[in-house]
């Protein structure tokens, strides 16, 4: 895998990441106030599960 791989999968993160708060800011809002209140451990379960479907994507590619 070369830089130009890496910095363009970066890119399409940040593209993607950075439109549901664009496109729906009041829902995107609600959702981070909820996202505050939730304890840090339903936090934490939720980033691990991100990090599992993400390396399953990866894997699976």
């Amino acid at each position: 895998m070369n830089i130009e791989l890496l910095m363009t999968a970066l890119a399409i993160a940040l593209i993607i990441e950075g439109l549901i708060p664009a496109l729906f800011p009041n829902k995107w809002r609600a959702y981070v106030l909820k996202l505050a209140e939730e304890t840090p451990q339903a936090i934490r379960s939720i980033g691990i599960t991100i990090i599992l479907v993400g390396a399953i994507i990866l894997w699976l590619i």
